[in-house]
């Protein structure tokens, strides 16, 4: 992208240091705008429903379309502060829920996973039809960015003609890497204890209208990602088991394939991806920007003076869709 502005490279406050700070601090803590979404229900062909939520604006402002993480959703403080960021430059913004994450259950047996790029397609190809003539971006942050960038891969060309440019933050491109981190110690402990206590939740509500679908008594013992997966997400989206699930939905294989002008931000001290199995220079199609900087955690990358900020990201963001086109 000729004429690209150079990108401010990010700098973590001196009081926050360490990888697992910055990742708990910044979703715990850091001070965070509110958003008025309106929300709209999207019909899906298979009879489920997805739900997005929208900030509006000039009918030809450009449009970022966001996806979230895992368990994640509109009111996470990375999807408030770059819908706050779109809309302070006059920009439109939609964070679009996978399925069973905007509060109210999904119809059918399936949930959401790490590789759902089916709904990925429908849920851009809705939001280019609504976004007209103007450009629209699409960003994904952990699950949600490795989902977009498989996507992004298996399209290749023919994304362009969805999104104009991309970005995924934090994205386990790596799925066994970052299994593997996030089933042992504190990462066990702490991360993955809090995930699989809404995932569990939300599997054995399940059984109440598909009572054959898996193990109650195993479900509710697993205490890995690598057992939850094996029980629940690999067989309810067609995989043998959390091996193959973890080799065939990531997004690191594909990334050669990416055509749309795409920045992968990575931390170097993300607690949920090893820094050995980012992507190199040779790993990638020309299409791809790398940024790993040292620290910022996992969708971290808090700045300034206590209590921190978290503009950071959403400038990084703004500015290669801006200089993209």
């Amino acid at each position: 992208m000729r004429g690209m502005r150079p990108a401010i490279p990010y700098q973590a406050p001196w009081w926050l240091p360490g990888g697992h700070l910055q990742t708990l601090y910044s979703a715990l803590f850091v001070p965070v705008p509110h958003i008025a979404y309106r929300r709209e229900r999207l019909e899906l062909p298979d009879g489920d429903f997805v739900d997005l939520d929208w900030v509006d604006g000039a009918a030809d402002a450009p449009l970022l379309l966001l996806f979230h993480g895992l368990e994640g959703n509109s009111r996470g403080h990375y999807a408030l502060s770059l819908m706050q960021a779109a809309q302070a430059r006059g920009w439109r913004g939609v964070v679009a829920h996978f399925r069973g994450c905007s509060g109210e259950p999904n119809r059918l047996p399936r949930a959401y996973f790490a590789g759902d790029t089916s709904d990925i397609d429908t849920l851009a190809q809705h939001v280019r039809s609504r976004a007209g003539a103007a450009r629209l971006y699409a960003a994904g942050v952990s699950l949600g960015g490795n989902a977009l960038l498989k996507w992004l891969g298996e399209q290749s060309e023919a994304a362009t003609h969805k999104v104009l440019a991309a970005a995924a933050i934090s994205a386990p491109m790596d799925l066994h890497a970052s299994g593997n981190a996030l089933d042992q110690g504190f990462n066990r402990r702490v991360y993955t204890g809090h995930f699989l206590g809404t995932l569990k939740t939300k599997a054995l509500e399940k059984l109440k209208h598909h009572p054959q679908l898996f193990d109650r008594e195993k479900v509710s013992d697993a205490t890995t990602l690598r057992e939850f997966d094996s029980l629940v997400t690999a067989p309810l989206h067609g995989y043998r088991d959390a091996d193959d699930y973890w080799t065939r939905a990531s997004s690191k294989p594909g990334l050669m394939n990416i055509r749309a002008p795409t920045l992968l931000v990575n931390a170097r001290n993300d607690p949920f991806l090893p820094a050995e199995a980012l992507p190199t220079a040779a790993e990638i199609s020309p299409s791809v920007t790398l940024e790993f900087p040292e620290t910022g955690g996992h969708a971290g990358f808090i700045t300034g003076p206590f209590p921190g900020r978290l503009d950071w990201l959403t400038r990084r963001l703004l500015d290669f869709f801006e200089d993209a086109g």
